[in-house]
């Protein structure tokens, strides 16, 4: 284990990581602050360095240890590194992790701490409706879903097929995603006020 001071990760152009109380994360660059992490838990303060080409799928993943983004095809075709950057989904394999830069970041597992530490209406009907069975690329569909159920209340099952695109699912056959997503859709419409 390398251990860096703060001069080192300055005279290198290295990254900082500072974590901060409420599971928000704050990646610093020379003073300069780079990313937000929403997660459930708390971390302890760590140094993590990162060079100006590291994906934010390899920090989120083998830095900061979160096991919900996955490493699927390291091309951005499969969508099971997807994670949201300011409410958008994005590949993390292909973001590099200083493109983040004054960018909140939420990976799945942001979404139950969001709830009070209860599955949301999305990860509910994905159980339910049996939107699941390796669980391999579920991560990425419910931050895909999260993002375009927030924008589409009331989505077709053709919509939620083509917001599904990006998204490669070898198990399932995607009925049971598309009847989740819909039925998930329908619950967030009836909680609204």
């Amino acid at each position: 284990v390398i251990q860096w001071d703060k001069d080192d990760l300055e005279e290198l152009g290295l990254m900082k990581v500072d974590v901060l109380a409420l599971g928000m994360l704050s990646m610093l660059r020379r003073g300069l602050e780079l990313v937000s992490l929403r997660r459930g838990t708390v971390f302890e303060m760590q140094d993590i360095p990162a060079s100006g080409d590291t994906p934010l799928l390899y920090v989120l993943r083998n830095d900061l240890e979160l096991s919900g983004p996955k490493f699927g095809c390291g091309l951005g075709q499969c969508g099971a590194c997807t994670v949201l950057v300011d409410g958008v989904s994005v590949r993390s394999c292909l973001m590099l992790a200083v493109q983040c830069d004054g960018k909140e970041i939420q990976t799945v597992e942001s979404l139950a701490a969001a709830n009070g530490g209860k599955l949301n209406a999305l990860q509910e009907a994905f159980r339910e409706h049996h939107g699941l069975q390796c669980g391999f690329c579920t991560p990425g569909m419910l931050m895909t879903l999260t993002e375009f159920l927030r924008d589409h209340a009331n989505p077709s099952e053709a919509e939620v097929r083509e917001a599904l695109t990006g998204n490669l699912c070898r198990c399932t056959g995607y009925q049971g995603i598309v009847d989740a997503a819909l039925a998930a859709a329908k619950k967030m419409r009836e909680a609204a006020p």
